[in-house]
This record gives C-alpha cells, structure tokens and sequence, in this order.
C-alpha cells in the first residue's frame, strides 16, 4: 500500500510543477485511467507516468537517474544504449538538437505489471496534435516490485522527415537484449 501512495504522490508533484508551463506536456493520468484497473495497475500506470513525464516531456533527467536508475532495467528497443543510463544518454543529446520533443499519451493500458502507453511523439512544439507529424509510439513496461524492469517499443514515422531519420539512424544495434 505505501507503494501505491508513494507511487501516486510522485507523480502528483512532477506533473503539478510543470502545469504552469505551457510548454510542457502534462500526462493527465486521471483522465486516462480505466474503471477497472485494480490498486496495484493503478500504481504502475502511475509509476510509468511519472518516468513518462520526467524523461519524454520535462526532461529532467537528474531526476530520472535519481529516481529509477536501477541495473535491472532492460532495453528491448535495440537501437537505445541499455539500461536507465543508457537511456537518458540517448535523449540528453537527442533534446540537444530538439528540445521541443514531447510525447503526448493517447492511451494508457495496464494488464498486471505490464503498463502501454499509445502515444504521439512530435519533434517540434508546431506539430503537437498533428497527427501527419512525428511518431505513433507504442510502448510497453514490466514493473517488478515497484520498479521498472523492462521496456519495448513499437515506432512508426508518420512523416517523410521522420521516415527519413528512422531510416538513417535504426541501423545501429546498441544492445544485445533481442527485441522479444
């Protein structure tokens, strides 16, 4: 129970700091939630939200490395670095060259301990809500005793642009965790 709370309070506090800015996207958890999630789905959909928000549209990664920097983390994406560092070295230089990258979640799933996200990946604040721009992103977590273990991801370019880049830069295999 404390790690529902702890899981739900998190997340409550990096969304409400950011409210503010509208130029930050903010995950509306509770609208996106589901009737029928139990208490636990709950806090994993909450959990992932919260890893969600910080890394993808605050990016804030000194908080993500304080948060869920743990060695059990598998990356099944396998153009990303392995594990949370591996990750958050990816994105740091990846916002470099587009700091308005957001990811905009559609639709959060929860089976257990195992959270998806549907989500709009856009590249430029100008194309947020177009979905003619940017990445239809599908992503999957395990959660493992309240930490996240496991990720996987299914991408698709909705634009040349971003054709083009999947093209020129998924050929590069940066770990060995298979894609299953």
């Amino acid at each position: 129970m404390l790690k529902i709370i702890t899981s739900t309070l998190l997340i409550l506090a990096s969304t409400s700091a950011f409210a503010q800015n509208s130029d930050k996207l903010v995950i509306n958890l509770e609208s996106l939630q589901k009737p029928g999630w139990t208490q636990q789905e709950l806090a994993n959909a909450a959990l992932v939200t919260d890893f969600v928000q910080n890394l993808m549209n605050n990016h804030n990664f000194d908080y993500i490395l304080a948060q869920y920097n743990d060695s059990s983390y598998v990356q099944h994406n396998r153009n990303l670095p392995d594990k949370i560092t591996g990750l958050v070295s990816f994105l740091s230089e990846f916002v470099e060259d587009y700091p308005d990258y957001t990811y905009d979640v559609k639709h959060i799933y929860v089976d257990g301990d195992y959270v998806i996200f549907h989500s709009h990946a856009t590249l430029k604040k100008d194309d947020r809500g177009n979905d003619q721009k940017g990445m239809n992103i599908i992503d999957t977590w395990r959660i493992e005793n309240g930490k996240i273990v496991e990720h996987w991801d299914s991408i698709q370019a909705l634009d040349t642009f971003m054709r083009f880049y999947s093209l020129v830069s998924g050929g590069n295999i940066e770990n060995s965790n298979g894609v299953f």
